[in-house]
């Protein structure tokens, strides 16, 4: 079965700020969009095989994450029908506090 990719909001401004983050530490905006313009393609391979990613059920239950370019994780929970991305996170965040259950 093939799932729907359906980004959180937060999940799609974390994009955003990892590009202006790369972009500063490039000093290229082109590296930043090349980098960041990938994401998608990456993100979409979840569709087809969901469960690879690493379990985080010690963050939040259901949570997966997949490792993007070595620095960054996509972390996602897999629902019946649909992978819901809750973040992009480049190296150094505490996923632990940012993802917190409420």
């Amino acid at each position: 079965m093939t799932h729907r990719i359906v980004f959180r909001p937060e999940a799609r401004d974390q994009i955003d700020q990892l590009y202006r983050y790369v972009a500063v530490a490039a000093q290229d905006a082109d590296t930043a969009l090349r980098f960041t313009n990938r994401l998608p393609d990456h993100i979409a391979t979840l569709a087809e095989f969901p469960q690879r990613g690493i379990p985080r059920e010690d963050i939040r239950p259901g949570l997966r994450k997949v490792p993007w370019k070595r620095r960054a994780t996509i972390d996602y929970v897999v629902e019946e029908r649909d992978v819901v991305v809750v973040g992009v996170f480049y190296a150094g965040r505490d996923i632990k506090v940012l993802l917190k259950e409420e």
